[in-house]
């Protein structure tokens, strides 16, 4: 099978794609027939090497952990998904003809293949930080680079659940950040006052890492309401930094339940194939994404 794989940490010319031994489902596993892999930021991240510190890997590896596509393997002790089966989820090497899925759920009918690849980390994620910086109904929460991936999870989970966004991006996503709910205004110089103007701030989330932790502490008061998953300084100024995963499979099923009722949706700003991954991550990096990029297989 082919599949994206790096043996060296490095920019995107890293990044190769090459014949590879198909993976198997274990115990607890399934395998897919990959039709299209999320792009997420941790993808190039874990390629320049920035968590070797923490969360070493061995090279070479292959890259992704989002997927949707064609359940061809069932492991041992798993039940309530066939083969045949058209499911999204979590696991490992996703930029690949097969891959093996740790956390799963069936695709909501609503969704492509395409779209559905999107989801996954994305609202783990956004569930997490919006539950760890402890925000509640009728507060208000400012997001940093609101309109990635992310951003649009929070931004619409959050208007779920009774809660006031004010989202940052730039001058070109300001329509879109209203159409998902929130409160917009552009970053830059003067962002800070120009976020006073809409309101006080309960809590804040860092989702660019563009180096405004400082300004976010300042807005809430306090860097216990303060929650980056972008900026690795950000324990410096007593933030948390999040960036490890919490139940995919609760994650999961509550994105089924949002998108089902027409409470979550994320759009494909582009797609790129399996030979174009490098151009993904570039893309990816450069930021500036309105809703989500994917690799179809």
């Amino acid at each position: 099978m082919k599949k994206v794989s790096f043996a060296e940490f490095g920019g995107p010319d890293v990044l190769r794609l090459v014949d590879a031994e198909e993976p198997h489902a274990g115990p607890g596993q399934v395998r897919i027939a990959v039709r299209a892999a999320g792009v997420n930021a941790v993808d190039w991240r874990i390629r320049e090497g920035q968590f070797q510190a923490s969360r070493p890997i061995e090279l070479p590896a292959g890259v992704g952990q989002d997927a949707s596509g064609v359940v061809d393997e069932v492991g041992e002790g798993v039940s309530g998904v066939e083969v045949g089966d058209h499911v999204f989820g979590e696991g490992a090497s996703t930029y690949a003809e097969f891959a093996v899925l740790s956390a799963w759920a069936r695709m909501p009918e609503e969704l492509t293949f395409e779209e559905a690849a999107g989801y996954p980390s994305v609202v783990e994620t956004a569930l997490r930080i919006i539950r760890e910086v402890g925000v509640r109904s009728g507060q208000t929460l400012l997001v940093s680079g609101a309109a990635g991936g992310v951003g649009s999870a929070v931004l619409q989970i959050a208007r779920d659940r009774g809660i006031t966004v004010i989202g940052t991006a730039g001058v070109a996503n300001q329509d879109y950040l209203r159409g998902l709910g929130a409160l917009a205004t552009t970053y830059g110089e003067g962002w800070v006052e120009r976020v006073r103007r809409l309101g006080p701030v309960d809590a804040a989330l860092d989702l660019a890492g563009s180096g405004v932790i400082r300004e976010l502490v300042e807005l809430t008061g306090d860097p216990r309401k303060v929650i980056s998953i972008a900026d690795l300084g950000a324990p410096e100024f007593g933030v948390r930094f999040s960036g490890v995963a919490g139940n995919r499979h609760e994650a999961l099923a509550e994105a089924v339940d949002l998108i089902s009722r027409g409470r979550l949706s994320i759009p494909v700003e582009k797609s790129y194939t399996l030979a174009e991954a490098a151009q993904a991550h570039i893309d990816s990096r450069a930021g500036h994404t309105r809703g989500r990029r994917v690799v179809v297989v």
